[in-house]
């Protein structure tokens, strides 16, 4: 089966190659717009709710004092995932710090919505292993710059 990455276009014009690289390089951005968003909603969402998510945390065996650290990584790695800017390394330190969320927050699978949130976290993770893998794309900084280096 043939996908936009890996197949040719269809039509014998460079217009149709153009096209689909440009469709593909868009789908590129927009789906680092809606990863970081997903960050960036959360990150507000505890700085309405402080003490609450504090006290969360601490339920959890996570000092509340971490929650700064992580108020700054859901929004200073999202940011940089917009920009395209260092995309692979702040793909991989929120990588690594969705995957111990997702181990230290919803890790009971007796309760359906914890499994739920667990599987959801999952979700993000290969969507962030992806990004990984592909990096930013030509809509991004890291794209402009390697262009500008000799």
């Amino acid at each position: 089966m043939a996908t936009l990455a890996s197949s040719p276009a269809r039509s014998s014009s460079a217009g149709g190659l153009l096209s689909i690289e440009r469709l593909k390089s868009a789908g590129e951005l927009a789906a680092r717009l809606l990863l970081s968003s997903l960050f960036l909603y959360s990150a507000l969402a505890k700085i309405q709710s402080y003490a609450g998510v504090a006290a969360y945390m601490s339920t959890h065996g996570v000092h509340g004092s971490l929650l700064p650290l992580v108020i700054t990584t859901e929004v200073l790695f999202p940011i940089a995932l917009i920009i395209g800017w260092k995309t692979r390394i702040a793909t991989f330190l929120l990588l690594g710090y969705s995957i111990l969320a997702a181990s230290i927050f919803h890790h009971n699978f007796a309760d359906s919505k914890d499994a739920l949130e667990f599987f959801l976290d999952m979700g993000l993770i290969a969507a962030l292993l992806l990004l990984l893998v592909h990096g930013a794309g030509p809509f991004s900084l890291d794209h402009r710059l390697a262009r500008e280096q000799p």
